[in-house]
């Protein structure tokens, strides 16, 4: 059963001035008429203001003459609407749990992704994230539970363009929108960011697979996720056992049901950031995966075999298993798409072949990619 979201902000809205009271003549067929145009404008406007308090994106569509999913052109005309008509808050007044809520699994479970303007644009990491669900097993189907989660402004537009459910994320007076260098300031911004409101997707009831962009789908990871767990995690190396804790986890994936022990634990996650600064997401996890306060929670943690859920760091060598393919272990944008472009056609030519030769398919990746 979905939850109900709460009640929608109510928002200000400015109505258009409506005639000029010293342009109408004092004669005798203006008199019989105004009381006819009075009575058009007093219903057809609170309608249009009302369409436009439920649907806000919808309603900034139909006035450009544009459609909400439609080509790379469309984003940039959206985005260049925004600016002028000054609506992005507008836009944004689609309210996270109205998304999730749309997005949702019957379960209460939906997949998420966050990206910027460097890897929203044409022909970077979005476009390739997206395409392995249209060429994944199974996958397609996930891809109406996708929210994406745009941090800057031309990410959403783009966003707005090619998918369904979007999310703009703001984060104020930080800009989010360029290629942001591993462990630069603003690139450990963006991350604790990121915890911070994956935090407030738990706290709304939602379980989630967060997943970074620069990881390809090839098959539904869902029926090989561990039912006993809260919180599950892929790795950049894996021991071979699911609960030893000197498995190397990797935040740019997981899987996590919304309850009180996970929200604990992401509180705790995002709080212990200053006790260790400096550090990302994923180092500080590594400091605190040992703390006794996990235990004293009673969270369920595991991670997860790189048979399934591979990367550059350690491929999963059995393409008859492999539910995801991560760019990590890789420096830099031009060298994760170049990659992740061949692993896209690996996995193409795996999908293409007899069943009898299909157990001789082998990545030709990573190349351009190499360990930081």
């Amino acid at each position: 059963m979905k939850r109900t979201p709460r009640h929608l902000s109510p928002r200000s809205v400015r109505f258009p001035m409506v005639g000029n009271a010293e342009l109408i003549q004092e004669s005798g067929e203006t008199r019989r008429i105004l009381p006819t145009l009075l009575l058009v404008v007093a219903i057809v406007f609170p309608c249009l203001v009302l369409y436009q308090l439920a649907n806000p994106v919808e309603y900034l569509m139909v006035q450009s003459g544009r459609s909400a999913v439609g080509n790379g052109e469309t984003a940039v005309d959206l985005a260049k609407l925004l600016e002028i008509e000054g609506n992005v808050s507008e836009a944004e007044n689609v309210t996270l749990e109205r998304i999730l809520e749309k997005a949702a699994m019957e379960d209460n479970t939906v997949i998420l992704t966050t990206l910027n303007e460097a890897w929203a644009t044409p022909d970077s990491i979005m476009d390739l994230f997206l395409h392995s669900f249209r060429i994944g097993f199974k996958t397609r189907k996930l891809m109406d539970h996708l929210v994406i989660v745009a941090l800057d402004q031309k990410a959403y537009a783009r966003c707005l363009s090619v998918h369904t459910h979007c999310f703009a994320l703001q984060t104020e007076g930080v800009d989010f929108s360029g290629e942001k260098s591993f462990m630069t300031p603003d690139y450990l911004t963006m991350m604790w960011r990121r915890i911070d409101f994956l935090r407030s997707v738990l706290e709304l009831g939602y379980n989630f697979v967060f997943t970074d962009a620069d990881i390809m789908w090839f098959r539904d990871p869902f029926p090989v996720f561990y039912s006993d767990a809260d919180f599950q995690i892929a790795c950049d190396h894996f021991s071979g056992n699911p609960t030893d804790l000197q498995n190397r986890p990797n935040g740019g994936f997981n899987f996590v049901k919304s309850n009180n022990r996970t929200i604990s634990f992401y509180k705790f996650w995002h709080k212990s950031r200053e006790a260790h600064p400096g550090y990302h997401d994923q180092d500080v996890l590594n400091f605190i995966k040992y703390d006794p306060f996990i235990s004293e929670i009673g969270l369920q943690m595991r991670f997860l075999n790189t048979d399934y859920f591979g990367g550059f760091c350690e491929p999963s060598k059995d393409f008859k298993k492999v539910c995801t393919m991560h760019a990590n272990c890789c420096v830099g944008l031009g060298s994760k798409i170049h990659d992740l472009s061949i692993m896209l056609e690996d996995w193409r030519r795996f999908m293409s072949l007899p069943p009898l030769q299909k157990s001789s398919s082998f990545w030709r990746v990573p190349r351009n990619c190499s360990v930081p």
